[in-house]
């Protein structure tokens, strides 16, 4: 064509795409090999019914990323199996580590079907390749067989599942140990005598604006921090809601139940899982972030969500962790003069042992607080977990949990030094919170193994962006974290080296 559109002829073919890659390959490189072999045969993304590749690839992010943005299906298939399938030409080297010479052009053909034929050739970038393949003309692609991709992650998977077996050390959920403290107990029992009473809010709320500098109609109290996100999903109606993964899932299934689509925005191992200028969508009018993140540990700087606030968008910025960074250097809670709607969750539950209760709050502009509050129900906080708010927000217990963060980062060096001994165990970016997130091919034998051992740790793949080879791990006290290290050292895969992996 004289215009240089691409051609789609009239009977274009409905093609599965076949896709290998390098660990760690961004999805534009994926998107690129595949844009690459469809103009080839003057075809576009809408030719391709599904994707397909080797099975350990398929918790890839960047293959994940590429996969939602062409919105087909992705399978993954044994090594086995796409060595079985004749592809011409090709890699030793891919061959000699799979068994097939090229991972894109056998994956495509095995889930086309018996009797597919590749339509040319595989095309390959620097970390990425791709070949198209379609069934006989008399017969569509059949149901794919291998492993398929989960695209909706168990979000509602939470720590506390990995430790309901008796007799676990646990290593999964991240409150701090020891914890409610002495003082904190005998004051919460002090407030049973007055159950008879319909909870009054006022105290706890006076207190928790005078911790942050703010006005008390800017504070909301909840049954922890997971309500507000209901709230907030009940609440808003945003045109584009985007949430930054890997992160807390809570967020993006509230929206999802208040039937909200959402918009993935996920950070990468390989920049650290930092926030990236550009990253989230400017039509974003709803964007929720976590600092630092759970899982990954990753202090984001303020001044780069700061940035992240607009005219017309409510930025929420889930602080759940915050005061496990001494100083809370980081944190927006004081902060009252950013553009839109800027929400700080925060939690008692960490720090203070306080899962059970249900006790958290939010700040923001006094509006946008009233039109939350209204969606409670009434009297939404008990007694007992308002004078928790309260008590927490005084200086001698904030001074207190200063400690407990500069006790935590003392502990969290030492759980990364003996990490760091681990083979083929990698870190991510620079962990500032009381957890660590690690990558260990095989980790979800691992996991299985280290149960048997009497450790329980927290599974990666429930968070969107990662997958099974991903664990995240509690910081705790030495003693605790040198046996776990060991137990980690005795069941960690023997031939795991972290090596690059061969492409494609």
């Amino acid at each position: 064509m004289s215009d240089g559109a691409p051609h789609h002829p009239a009977h274009a073919p409905r093609v599965v795409l076949g896709l290998g890659l390098r660990r760690g390959t961004p999805a534009a490189e994926v998107l690129r090999a595949a844009d690459a072999a469809l103009a080839a045969l003057g075809l576009d993304r809408t030719a391709v019914t599904r994707a397909a590749t080797l099975d350990s690839k398929l918790f890839e992010p960047g293959l994940c990323a590429a996969v939602r943005e062409l919105g087909v299906p992705l399978t993954g298939h044994p090594a086995a199996v796409l060595a079985a399938a004749e592809v011409p030409g090709g890699s030793a080297r891919v061959a000699a580590a799979v068994g097939t010479p090229s991972v894109a052009e056998a994956a495509a053909l095995v889930t086309a079907g018996p009797g597919a034929r590749l339509l040319a050739p595989r095309t390959a970038t620097a970390s990425a390749t791709a070949a198209l393949a379609a069934p006989p003309p008399d017969r569509p692609a059949p149901p794919p067989g291998g492993q398929q991709v989960n695209q909706q992650p168990d979000l509602r998977h939470h720590g506390d599942a990995e430790v309901r077996a008796a007799g676990l050390v646990d290593l999964a959920v991240n409150v701090r140990t020891g914890t409610p403290p002495p003082w904190l107990h005998t004051h919460l029992a002090a407030t049973l005598t007055g159950l008879a009473a319909y909870p009054d809010g006022t105290a706890a709320r006076a207190a928790v604006a005078a911790r942050h500098g703010r006005p008390a109609g800017e504070v909301l109290l909840t049954a922890g921090a997971a309500e507000a996100f209901v709230l907030l999903a009940r609440v808003l109606r945003p045109r584009r809601a985007v949430v930054v993964h890997p992160q807390f899932t809570e967020p993006e299934a509230a929206l999802r139940d208040a039937g909200h689509p959402v918009h993935r925005v996920l950070l990468t191992p390989e920049q650290g899982f930092r926030l990236l200028p550009g990253a989230v969508p400017e039509d974003a009018d709803l964007v929720v972030v976590g600092n630092p993140t759970n899982p990954t540990s990753v202090l984001h700087p303020a001044a780069a969500l700061a940035e992240l606030a607009r005219p017309g968008r409510t930025l929420v910025v889930d602080e759940a962790f915050i005061d496990t960074d001494p100083g809370e250097t980081q944190s927006l809670a004081a902060v009252r003069d950013l553009p839109g709607d800027v929400v700080v969750l925060r939690s008692l539950t960490k720090t203070w042992g306080l899962a059970g209760l249900r006790i958290g709050y939010l700040l923001a502009p006094a509006p946008l607080v009233a039109a939350l509050a209204a969606a409670q129900p009434l009297w939404p906080v008990s007694t007992p977990a308002l004078a928790a708010a309260e008590i927490c927000s005084a200086p001698a217990a904030l001074a207190e949990a200063e400690q407990a963060a500069r006790t935590t980062a003392a502990h969290r060096a030492h759980l990364l030094a003996g990490l760091a001994t681990v083979p083929g165990l990698r870190v991510h970016g620079t962990p500032a919170s009381s957890f660590v997130l690690v990558h260990l091919p095989g980790a979800t034998a691992v996991r299985a193994r280290l149960r048997e051992a009497g450790y329980a740790v927290r599974r990666g793949d429930t968070f969107p962006g990662l997958g099974p080879d991903w664990l995240r791990i509690a910081v705790r006290d030495p003693a605790t974290t040198d046996a776990f290290l060991k137990a980690l050292r005795e069941h960690a895969p023997p031939g795991a080296r972290g090596t690059a992996s061969p492409c494609c």
